[in-house]
């Protein structure tokens, strides 16, 4: 009983002490300045101010669970900073195999343009076709371009007012700024239609009111019909050049292009009032609108368009030939390079946040995030390293989010930000309260029973992970019950108990996803049990062509990849990597097993027969084979082949003399110049004495030779 009442007053003592605390501690450090009371951790502990006192914003990155985002992940995150800290976190770009595309051909239709025109009436079934292996989606739209219908744009003569063409005698249509005729739809003959009817145009300046066009065409989304789940495509065909900012100043036009849609019953109606756009302005309406532009220019001009590239990200230029002959290679070649290049655009930055982005390329490099990877090949992930650090704290809170946003992709990664430069103990309404650390997050941490921490809402959540550091159902779902229920997209359909799979993220194989032999989860192919391969395409059944005559696959030596051996062993080749000069034989490998067939083997020894003979005990005895492979014969073959090679260095040796004494020989039985006359010719007289003269620097020896004294019958002699 006594005890009972003493642990009573304990617990209303500590009561009353957490009540009192609070109170206690506002007057820490009482009569010093505000700025005095924030320190390091430590250096508050040993000022007397217990550690639930102090308060330590976290610095770090929270990636919210409901993200719906297939290609860009994660697409929401936020960021708490403090001045002077620095975060990070990864940026997952999954580019997509087959991708819906709208294409749009935006076309100059002044005079010089009209055969071009004429050829686009079958490029448009030609491209179709072309474009079935690389798309599942193909929809094409058409609008036409001239010029601003001012002077010095257009001839305003009255006679030429009613015709622009009537000096080609031609039946033009009135130049215009930018017509919208078709809007994007996957009726082939509809698009040809409206070629069909097309009229040319006139104007009289070189440059061409181009960028105007591509401007409305990209902000105008609703009429031009742009989905927002396709890749966007905008051919922009032209044999000119366009006018840029200012040049409107010629015909007294100096209202800044606004950047909206002005467009009425499909006519841009602001091309006399308005000025073009700057290459600035155009870039970050294309980078807004998820538009990828190609310049599609035929003559001299396509340098100029090439020039720009640099300043207009997500766009390309090709040269066309004469009459748009190659436009449908053009447009597939263009849309390939354009999706192996993965970049990204930090927009909506704050003076005071610095935003650093890393491209990590599959092939290991690394890039500025601008730069990005290149030659990206279909379906490879592409990681962003995003750095993000504050420097002060601002008068003004400034702006609260940063986005991230890959170059011609319809989705992108918002960035809140959430500065945390005052304390939140100077909340005046609530100042009396506790304000709790990390270390008093952990001591809640300890108030777990069992494996079961927090309400019943937290355990659902976990059960909507398919790991516990996986995004709530995959992020690609909501958790109802601790059931993933999963978004609908219109990409395809997302399914699976964590919203794992898919029917769209994975690689084609002959236009089936996964080659119809396995299920795409978390972008990876999933094969069936009969199938194998990065694509399911190959059936386990040609595994059977890897294996060699022990039964091990690839001589134990590499990987079966679809019936064919990939050698993992950097000296190993051949069909089944049999072959390899720097790796044990394969007498090494079955020595220690010859054992196993021996009746009297222990039993230790049979039990390792099992594990690590099973595939070898079809060899019953020691083949002659590997006699030689044998340590005491290898002793046995390096003394032999010694001996041999010294008996063989002997026999040179002996020919090499025999060889030397020959030479000597013959050089000494010429020596003598004497021929008897018993043995010549009696009128044989010869003409040369073999002799050796050593000449002195200074003077050389003089030979007289009076051959005027000597007789027929004579013997020619040398002088001594």
């Amino acid at each position: 009983m006594l005890e009972t009442l003493l642990e009573e007053i304990v617990e209303v003592k500590n009561a009353l002490m957490l009540l009192l605390l609070p109170l206690l501690k506002q007057d820490f450090m009482a009569g010093t300045k505000q700025k005095e009371r924030c320190d390091i951790v430590s250096h508050l502990i040993k000022r007397g101010c217990r550690a639930d006192f102090i308060e330590s914003p976290k610095v770090g990155v929270t990636t919210h669970s409901n993200d719906v985002n297939i290609q860009v992940t994660p697409g929401e995150v936020s960021v708490h900073l403090r001045p002077g800290s620095e975060t990070s976190f990864l940026l997952k770009v999954h580019p997509l195999e087959k991708y819906p595309v709208d294409l749009y051909y935006l076309v100059d239709v002044s005079a010089s343009m009209h055969k071009n025109i004429e050829k686009l009436n079958s490029a448009g079934f030609d491209l179709s076709q072309k474009m079935e292996n690389i798309s599942i989606d193909l929809r094409l739209g058409f609008g036409s371009y001239v010029d601003k219908t001012v002077s010095p744009y257009i001839s305003i003569h009255p006679e030429r007012i009613r015709n622009q063409c009537s000096d080609y005698k031609l039946d033009c249509m009135p130049p215009h700024g930018y017509i919208h005729v078709l809007s994007l739809t996957d009726k082939i003959t509809e698009f040809r239609n409206a070629i069909k009817k097309q009229k040319i145009s006139v104007n009289i300046d070189t440059p061409e009111g181009g960028f105007d066009a591509v401007l409305q065409a990209a902000v105008c989304q609703s009429h031009i019909g742009w989905r927002s789940e396709a890749k966007r495509l905008l051919l922009m065909m032209t044999d000119q050049t366009s006018h840029l900012a200012l040049d409107s100043k010629l015909a007294g036009i100096v209202i800044p292009n606004d950047g909206n849609c002005h467009l009425k019953d499909n006519v841009y109606v602001k091309a006399t009032s308005m000025e073009h756009p700057s290459l600035g302005q155009l870039s970050e309406k294309l980078i807004e609108n998820n538009i990828n532009v190609i310049f599609a220019v035929q003559g001299s001009q396509f340098h100029w368009y090439k020039d720009l590239l640099p300043l207009l990200p997500g766009t390309i230029a090709r040269q066309i030939e004469s009459q748009a002959a190659n436009l449908g290679d053009l447009v597939v070649e263009a849309y390939e390079k354009l999706i192996s290049e993965v970049k990204v655009q930090v927009d909506n930055t704050a003076q005071d946040i610095n935003v650093n982005v890393t491209a990590i390329c599959p092939d290991g490099s690394r890039k500025t995030g601008l730069e990005g990877c290149k030659n990206v090949k279909s379906a490879a992930e592409v990681l962003f390293n995003v750095s993000i650090a504050m420097k002060e704290c601002g008068t003004t809170e400034g702006r609260k989010y940063v986005m991230i946003k890959p170059l011609g992709f319809n989705e992108s990664t918002r960035i809140n930000i959430h500065r945390r430069c005052n304390c939140q103990c100077e909340d005046t309404t609530k100042h009396k309260r506790i304000c709790v650390s990390e270390l008093l997050q952990d001591a809640e941490m300890s108030n777990c029973k069992g494996s079961t921490c927090g309400s019943n809402e937290e355990v659902f959540l976990e059960q909507c992970k398919m790991q516990k550091n996986h995004l709530i159902c995959n992020g690609r779902g909501d958790c109802v019950g601790g059931k993933c229920i999963c978004h609908k997209t219109k990409l395809g359909t997302v399914y699976g108990n964590y919203c794992e799979k898919d029917d769209f993220s994975c690689s084609y194989y002959l236009g089936n996803l996964c080659a119809g032999n396995g299920e795409c989860e978390s972008g990876k192919c999933r094969c069936f049990s009969d199938w194998e391969g990065d694509r399911c395409q190959c059936p386990l059944s040609l595994r059977k062509h890897c294996m060699d005559s022990d039964g091990q696959i690839c001589s134990g030596r590499g990987t079966c990849v679809c019936g064919r051996c990939k050698c993992t062993e950097p000296s190993s080749f051949g069909h089944l990597c049999e072959f390899c000069p720097s790796c044990g034989t394969t007498c090494n490998d079955k020595r220690h097993c010859v054992s196993c067939h021996h009746s009297n083997s222990s039993q230790i020894t049979l039990d390792q027969c099992r594990s690590s003979c099973a595939y070898r005990l079809h060899y019953t005895e020691q083949s002659s084979e590997c006699i030689t492979d044998d340590p005491s014969h290898f002793k046995i073959f390096l003394i032999i082949f010694v001996i041999t090679f010294l008996i063989g260095l002997l026999n040179v040796l002996i020919i090499w003399r025999i060889m030397l004494q020959w030479n000597n020989y013959k050089i000494k039985s010429s020596a003598d110049c004497r021929v008897p006359a018993t043995k010549k010719d009696k009128t044989f007289l010869p003409a040369v004495c073999t002799k050796t003269v050593t000449y002195r620097r200074d003077h050389p020896e003089e030979i007289n030779i009076n051959g005027s004294k000597l007789q027929v019958k004579e013997t020619f002699k040398c002088s001594s």
